[in-house]
């Protein structure tokens, strides 16, 4: 599923920015909602859905323990 989410702790991103949260929540919204850009009715639902999940990402990088080190973000 998603395969076009990349890996965004290390060692597989040395940095990871907002933008790159933001990518990979809009990549996965769209592939469970089947929708690439919602009907104005569920654009705000969907818009929701990413910022909540790019926001519980940036949660799980930051709290990550990555060999000995903190997370990626």
């Amino acid at each position: 599923m998603c395969r076009s989410i990349k890996t965004l702790r290390p060692p597989f991103a040395d940095t990871v920015t907002e933008d790159d949260e933001r990518a990979a929540a809009l990549q996965y919204v769209r592939k469970i909602s089947g929708f690439r850009h919602p009907a104005p009715h569920n654009a705000e639902a969907f818009e929701k859905a990413v910022e909540e999940i790019a926001a519980v990402t940036h949660e799980l990088l930051d709290s990550l323990v990555v060999r000995g080190g903190k997370g990626a973000a």
